[in-house]
């Protein structure tokens, strides 16, 4: 890993183990939860599952939490502070 690598981790049924995916950027990750709430969302209207509590999220990678251990940590931009990948997408449009 490096820092600043990203992944989208899911579980699609509380309390599973998540698992993760590699992206590339936070676009990128904001497709894939999108994609991965629809196909929940798909089988439940079609019966496939009964039910489902799902979650999932963008992490990176940092390299020191100041404890000297690199590790994944929630995405958050750290010029805004904003920490849903989705909401910071639409604000950067809406500056372009």
């Amino acid at each position: 890993m490096k820092v600043g690598d990203l992944r989208v981790w899911w579980i699609p049924q509380v309390p599973m183990e998540p698992f993760a995916v590699p992206v590339a950027t936070v676009a990128e990750g904001v497709k894939v939860l999108a994609v991965l709430a629809e196909y929940d969302r798909f089988q439940l209207a079609h019966n496939i599952k009964p039910d489902f509590s799902n979650v999932g999220g963008l992490e990176r990678w940092r390299a020191d939490d100041g404890s000297a251990v690199a590790g994944w940590e929630d995405w958050y931009d750290e010029a805004t502070g904003e920490d849903d990948p989705a909401e910071w997408l639409s604000s950067m449009a809406v500056q372009s």
